[in-house]
């Protein structure tokens, strides 16, 4: 067997592997719309995203999904308010400036930070933090918006400091050589040449911290409260998307109105996670890590 007939069983290889995933993904998308379609025969599409009353099970029943919105888009841009400059600011700091030993220390924390399983930060969040924000802040209940927030922040982290760290360690010696002949100090090299040249893969690495902490369901749906209503305050409880179709698909029937609504909640979380995906997808190209130092 000569060589290039073993380049091309490998290439056909690749691809067979390649068309599985691409093959897999369409039914999972086919099988969604499927079973979340019909639910439009009895809601309109505007009164099923607008709608501010869900209650699946009442009669008349209603199919208004508004306030998981609000719940999964305040539980999402809080958690990554509070990971994005942790994330982003400890990759600098590994990439950059810690010790090589230190750096190893740092680094092995992140990634055994992403191996907990999110069952078990829920359970932290519902054991510790739910009763300690409860007596100090003198709250009705400690699961809220803001404790689910600090979780999800907790899990979105490892995602946006590895990602942010390999764009960091991208971003060419030759830069880092310039700026200091031209005089520049660590800190403004760091502040106006690496990070600025690193930012496709610090912004991709935002977006995908974004997906990774609105598609999470364990988290939420222990620690956020599960009320279905529009919060008022960050210390109210919410029923963000990924919750309420873990918590509602066991009791709904099958081939009911409930069970296809449910379906129709995992479209709108398949058409935002998408959307974030080709926004981070967007930004890649935007910012080109050769053209983006000011110094």
């Amino acid at each position: 067997m000569n060589r290039k007939i073993k380049e091309n069983i490998i290439k056909y290889i690749f691809f067979a592997f390649a068309l599985v995933s691409i093959i897999v993904l369409g039914l999972i998308v086919l099988s969604l719309f499927r079973e979340g379609m019909p639910i439009f025969k009895l809601v309109s599409l505007s009164d099923f995203l607008l709608g501010k009353d869900w209650y699946p099970t009442s009669d008349p029943a209603s199919f208004g999904i508004f306030s998981l919105i609000v719940g999964s888009v305040i539980v999402t841009f809080l958690a990554i308010f509070i990971a994005v400059p942790l994330g982003v600011l400890s990759a600098i700091y590994i990439a950059e400036i810690a010790p090589a030993s230190i750096k190893e220390i740092f680094k092995s924390v992140i990634e055994l930070l992403a191996g907990i399983p999110s069952v078990v930060l829920g359970f932290f969040g519902m054991v510790i933090i739910a009763p300690w924000m409860q007596e100090t802040f003198d709250l009705p209940t400690g699961l809220n918006i803001i404790n689910a927030s600090v979780i999800l922040a907790i899990m979105a982290i490892p995602t946006i400091s590895s990602i942010s760290e390999d764009a960091l360690y991208a971003v060419p010696n030759e830069f880092k050589e310039a700026s200091y002949a031209l005089g520049a100090t660590r800190f403004e090299t760091i502040a106006k040449v690496i990070v600025p040249s690193a930012l496709s893969g610090i912004s991709t690495a935002v977006i995908l911290g974004i997906s990774r902490a609105i598609g999470e369901t364990m988290v939420v749906l222990m620690v956020a409260g599960g009320a279905a209503a529009i919060p008022g305050s960050i210390f109210d409880s919410v029923r963000p998307m990924p919750a309420s179709i873990a918590a509602e698909m066991g009791e709904a029937p099958f081939g009911g109105a409930h069970y296809h609504s449910l379906f129709a909640i995992g479209i709108v979380l398949f058409f935002l996670t998408l959307a974030f995906n080709l926004i981070a997808d967007y930004l890649s190209h935007k910012f080109h890590q050769s053209g983006s130092a000011t110094l």
